[in-house]
């Protein structure tokens, strides 16, 4: 990565910090510029095995093979402390403000996250670390005996995302890492992450999403993503909830006699004003008030994230009014997440933003950020969407902030076709702003090329619509600058 690269970091926010001294230089250059990723010769031939195995969506869901799995491996994912985190938006944002936080504090952590937006290796992270291709291929390989015997007891065998699940928390237990923080993958009761019997659970906001393996109303939805509530005295922190998501969880939390602590009664945001890079915080959390706390993100919903994974570190931790967590070490957790595909500024000149919106209630906020956070003459935004999401209610939330669409297809299989989304978009955008281009990258150059006429301070780009479409926007726009 070049010097004018970790300039461009700099300025829009990721040394940056409010009131204090801008890094530059070396100092600059050593936090924000990784080393060259680490190849091993076998990796890919370990991703194509995974790849074909099956999805994690199971008709007739069940936690046997990964737990047969665990069994066979002498329980791996019992040798460390955990907060699991499900919902429908914000999860892996609060688990990175969760582990930044917790690393921090001095802890050795781990993180699984999921899906990955480029590798695999993405989706676990050890202090801070993705983890190596090597560490990856290792892993695997110590347990592939123990996948095989498994996969000889069920059919089908164990999916693409249990394996997932089992080369990370074996890597956790041979770190080792003190605390674990793991996102679900979907849903919660049947996920295979729900083999942890964690010591905090958090639910995210709760909205429609996955109807047809989670449920058709909110209130079903949120009664499978609070499955993951561990019986005992353990504790769920809860996200601002629909009155209807709200009661499914409650119920959970009194079956399992789990105490829980809620946005909004037991903690809350006291203040977030928009600052260079990110936004200013004041968190009024469970131990206590937390101020001065810089957020290199944005929007109202990060705000409301930091405060859920405050909690759920208080929680973990059990501070107090009499016992608040180190708020120097909040701050730096907080000042130093990142949260790759969120809003990601990815290009300048013009400034391009990549983020993951996959659904309707992720598409309101991102427009809300949009419209509170940043300050465009116009907007072009890029967009490709599953053909199983919402894709009406999606565009109907970006159409107030994009000034015309450049309607796209990632190289998903589940990717709605464009001709089809573009159809869609002129219903609601009219035939006149909307643009259809096959191909990523020429719908990414097209927009580019529109925002430029709008000169170098007014036009910007928004790509979105699914995890992928933001993954595969993030590698072309990095190839094209050499990176």
């Amino acid at each position: 990565m070049d010097n004018e690269y970790r300039a461009e970091l700099t300025e829009h926010g990721i040394t940056m910090r409010l009131n204090g001294p801008v890094e530059t230089g070396e100092e600059a250059g050593e936090r924000t510029v990784p080393a060259e990723p680490e190849t091993h010769p076998d990796f890919e031939d370990v991703v194509a095995q995974l790849d074909a195995r099956a999805g994690a969506v199971d008709p007739n869901p069940s936690l046997e093979r990964i737990a047969m799995l665990m069994d066979l491996l002498g329980e791996p994912q019992r040798s460390f402390a955990a907060i699991h985190v499900a919902g429908t938006n914000g999860k892996t944002s609060t688990a990175r403000m969760s582990e930044s936080i917790l690393r921090a504090l001095g802890r050795r952590t781990g993180l699984f996250t999921s899906p990955e937006m480029t590798s695999l290796t993405e989706c676990i992270v050890i202090d801070g670390e993705e983890i190596s291709q090597t560490r990856f291929v290792e892993t695997y390989r110590d347990i592939e005996p123990y996948i095989d015997m498994v996969d000889a007891q069920f059919d089908p065998g164990m999916s693409r995302f249990e394996v997932l699940v089992g080369i990370a928390y074996a890597a956790f237990a041979d770190a080792p890492v003190d605390v674990a923080v793991v996102e679900v993958g979907m849903g919660g009761t049947w996920d295979a992450t729900n083999v942890i019997d964690a010591d905090v659970s958090v639910i995210t906001p709760v909205g429609m999403d996955h109807q047809a393996f989670l449920g058709e109303t909110v209130s079903e939805i949120a009664a499978q993503k609070a499955g993951i509530i561990a019986p005992g005295e353990r504790v769920a922190v809860v996200a601002e909830q629909d009155e209807d998501a709200m009661h499914a969880i409650l119920e959970r939390a009194v079956e399992v006699d789990a105490a829980v602590a809620r946005a909004g009664r037991d903690f809350t945001v006291g203040e977030a004003v928009v600052a260079v890079g990110g936004q200013q915080l004041t968190l009024n959390g469970l131990g206590g008030t937390y101020d001065d706390v810089f957020l290199p993100l944005a929007g109202a919903h990060q705000a409301a994230n930091a405060s859920v994974a405050l909690a759920a570190v208080e929680a973990f931790f059990g501070a107090s009014s009499e016992h608040p967590l180190d708020a120097d070490a909040v701050r730096e957790g907080l000042g130093e997440v990142t949260v790759p595909g969120r809003l990601e500024r990815v290009h300048v000149d013009p400034i391009v933003l990549v983020d993951a919106a996959h659904n309707p209630a992720g598409a309101d906020s991102l427009a809300a950020t949009m419209q509170r956070d940043f300050n465009f003459q116009s907007v072009i935004g890029v967009v490709s969407i599953y053909e199983d999401k919402d894709a009406r209610s999606m565009l109907t939330a970006l159409e107030p902030v994009c000034a015309e669409l450049v309607i796209t297809r990632n190289h998903s299989p589940r990717a709605m076709e464009a001709h089809d989304l573009g159809e869609i978009a002129a219903d609601i955008f009219g035939d006149y702003r909307v643009r259809v281009e096959e191909h990523l990258g020429a719908a990414l150059e097209l927009a580019i090329e529109l925002a430029e006429e709008d000169g170098p301070e007014g036009g910007g780009v928004l790509v979105t619509g699914s995890i992928a479409t933001a993954g595969e926007a993030r590698a072309y726009l990095r190839a094209r600058k050499g990176e």
